[in-house]
């Protein structure tokens, strides 16, 4: 089984599960998730998990993300972006500088309300598919941070831009709303996610270039190891006597480990590898009670 991160480019006409399930069918196995949600339309970096890397999945969905968008001005749509139904059609005669400076309002701390045509839930139904019923209920603004746009083209009613983003930001209702700013409407062309965390478009691979290297088996090159993700915490070393604890998922007290070079601070993270040397956890140091807490187990 592979465990560790890969990073796919999802191509558009299809969801981000359908490219979990393609993947399984060329790895050959089950235990695959990704992080993120892309729209069918949209393409781009999809972070995906495999193995005991899933247990990551909910982990790296808060980090942050960046995308390229086309937006049209001019038109609103029930989905906000042009898959949708046309709801409002204006003339824009916005000049170049109004544009600017409506789309840099929006650079920092804002609150943005979710799209109806959007995964979250209310009362355990997907906003979606209240939404394909005919129903839209009031949403609450949510708090993002947008870190960066830069303005690539201008070419009214198109506006082309990307954005560096926290978690948690709609593109799509980001057009929305600088459409309204602009009191012509607006909504989303096209959308590529161009980077997730530290994972970057010029790195990712197509399926179909995955499904090759899988066949030539090449694909562990291209695959990062689980424990790369914790790459900045220190390490410790499990002794040999204590092997059950760890295989059991239990705390480590100091005398479990090999000799630190500092002495571990309250809520200090560390990745943990056993006598063999396998990475197998993180775990956190309680200092209260004087021993290393498990955070996550990756025992594969």
């Amino acid at each position: 089984m592979y465990n560790g991160l890969i990073n796919v480019y999802k191509e558009p006409g299809f969801t981000s599960l359908d490219a979990v399930a393609v993947l399984r069918g060329i790895l050959k196995q089950k235990k695959i998730g990704h992080t993120g949600t892309l729209d069918p339309a949209a393409e781009g970096v999809l972070m995906v998990c495999l193995g005991n890397a899933t247990k990551l999945c909910s982990f790296l969905e808060d980090k942050d993300k960046e995308y390229e968008c086309k937006m049209l001005l001019g038109t609103t749509t029930d989905t906000e972006d042009t898959t949708g139904k046309a709801l409002s059609q204006k003339n824009v005669d916005c000049t170049d500088e109004e544009i600017i400076k409506a789309i840099n309002s929006f650079v920092g701390d804002i609150k943005q309300v979710p799209p109806m045509y959007s995964a979250l839930k209310k009362d355990g139904k997907k906003l979606y598919e209240l939404a394909r019923a005919g129903i839209e209920i009031e949403r609450e603004a949510r708090d993002i941070k947008i870190y960066q746009i830069e303005i690539k083209e201008i070419a009214v009613p198109y506006v082309t831009f990307t954005v560096k983003c926290s978690k948690g930001t709609y593109i799509r209702s980001l057009c929305r709303d600088i459409g309204e700013k602009l009191g012509c409407g607006g909504c989303m062309e096209h959308l590529k996610r161009t980077a997730v965390s530290f994972f970057e478009e010029k790195d990712s691979l197509k399926l179909s270039q995955i499904e090759e290297l899988a066949k030539a088996g090449k694909i562990d090159d291209f695959i990062l190891k689980t424990e790369e993700v914790f790459k900045d915490l220190d390490s410790l070393y499990v002794l040999s006597e204590s092997k059950r604890i760890i295989d059991n998922g239990n705390p480590l007290l100091i005398d479990n480990v090999k000799e630190l070079s500092t002495e571990p601070a309250d809520g200090k993270m560390y990745k943990v590898y056993n006598a063999e040397g396998d990475f197998c956890a993180v775990y956190a140091f309680e200092k209260e009670k004087n021993y290393f807490k498990p955070y996550k187990m990756f025992m594969t």
